[in-house]
């Protein structure tokens, strides 16, 4: 039986990591071009509204509306689809703060559904069965690349006529029965922050099919101005608060390089998610995400989850010898479910106060507990995560295998 590198063996990963440059002579090109136009707001340039005219076609949109962040995009989601206060708007549990602080700063409430632990995405079920007559909307994260079967969720949101806002901050170029994902809900929100799949240093992308929805969403992205219509800026006739989630032409013109990068980075990281998971498939007490048939993953990132009784190993203990073989892992996604945060314990959102779980417009009684997401929470316990990227080459990707199968193979011994 081969040693473990973390009890004194050789290890695994012997090569150094593929790498490799994610901007170019394109990016420099439009932001010469933006500079010199002589303005860089969105309105009288040239780059954002091209970057979002490439980006709809790609995606066989109608309507994009380009905002500051991906975090935004969800905001602005949000307000289009006319979520205010004393709304309850439905969430994942396991997601970053982006897909739940528009919500909240619309005054509504999140409520979380459950997880598929196997695929880690909220599912219809679980969406159903935290519906209320509170229910506005709901938040489907695609996470990690993986996407939730949607005509199942459009379904039951026709059933109760609630919106359906799609994070595909996670998920560029990922596939649910042969279209994109982002295409199916009332919006669908992206993110261009520098940690995903690809990167305008931060920003957002909007993606509708229905006019009206895009004039609310691009007015609420800029104070509630109508840019349409020139008077409206000056006249005073804004019906209510809207933030400024404005993107620059700065950013608009590395997007609009970096669009026409995200087909081949997609493809290369399904390549290589598609390999190391048919590398490590057959070990026992190791669970692959599941990704269904008709469904194609971006994988932003890689998670695998451990079934501790029959892996022979804690899932702690299988990440540490993992990390000592030269394999890089995270534990779960994050420490913690989002419920857990202080301020939903608290009912702290808004300093010194209990708003909005408080607000005479809303009247419900939330719960945060642990076991209302007994999936999130298997995940939690039991999961380890890896990057993939697009850089990655296929020793690299050979060597992990290689890691993960000598890591089973050493515990499974010991059983």
């Amino acid at each position: 039986m081969e040693q473990l590198a973390i009890f004194g063996g050789e290890k695994a990963k012997t090569t150094p990591w593929g790498t490799g440059k994610r901007f170019g002579d394109e990016e420099l090109q439009q932001l010469k071009e933006a500079l010199e136009q002589n303005t860089l707001f969105y309105f009288r340039g040239t780059k954002v509204n091209a970057m979002c005219d490439k980006f709809k076609k790609m995606y066989g949109a109608n309507y994009c509306v380009a905002t500051s962040s991906g975090t935004a995009a969800i905001h602005v989601a949000l307000g289009a689809a006319g979520v205010t206060e004393g709304d309850e708007v439905i969430v994942a549990p396991m997601t970053d703060m982006g897909s739940m602080i528009g919500i909240l700063f619309q005054n509504a409430i999140p409520v979380f559904a459950d997880l598929d632990p196997r695929t880690y995405i909220m599912t219809a079920e679980s969406i159903e069965k935290v519906i209320t007559d509170k229910t506005k909307a709901v938040v489907v994260v695609h996470l990690a690349g993986n996407c939730a079967e949607m005509d199942e969720i459009m379904e039951v949101a026709r059933k109760y006529n609630i919106k359906v806002i799609e994070d595909c901050a996670q998920a560029y170029e990922t596939f649910y029965k042969g279209k994109r994902v982002g295409t199916f809900g009332d919006f669908g929100c992206f993110s261009l922050n520098d940690f995903k799949h690809i990167s305008a240093g931060d920003g957002g992308m909007v993606l509708t099919n229905d006019e009206q929805n895009f004039y609310t969403a691009a007015k609420f992205a800029d104070k509630n101005y109508d840019r349409w219509n020139s008077r409206n800026v000056h006249d005073g006739q804004i019906d209510f608060i809207a933030p400024n989630y404005r993107m620059n032409e700065l950013t608009g013109a590395v997007g609009l390089a970096q669009i026409d990068r995200v087909e081949w980075i997609c493809s290369r990281r399904n390549e290589l998610g598609e390999r190391l998971s048919a590398g490590i498939r057959d070990l026992p007490g190791v669970l692959i995400p599941e990704i269904k048939p008709h469904n194609k993953s971006s994988y932003w990132f890689y998670m695998f989850r451990i079934d501790e009784a029959a892996a022979g190993v804690s899932r702690n203990d299988f990440a540490d010898a993992l990390v000592a073989e030269g394999i890089p892992v995270g534990r779960g996604y994050g420490l913690f479910c989002a419920y857990d945060y202080n301020f939903f314990r608290n009912r702290s959102a808004y300093q010194g106060t209990h708003a909005p779980f408080d607000s005479k417009y809303y009247g419900g009684n939330v719960t945060y507990s642990k076991e209302n997401c007994p999936g999130a929470e298997l995940i939690l316990k039991s999961a380890i995560s890896f990057n993939i990227n697009e850089f990655h080459t296929e020793q690299d990707i050979d060597e992990m295998i290689a890691a993960i199968r000598k890591v089973s193979a050493y515990y499974q011994s010991k059983k």
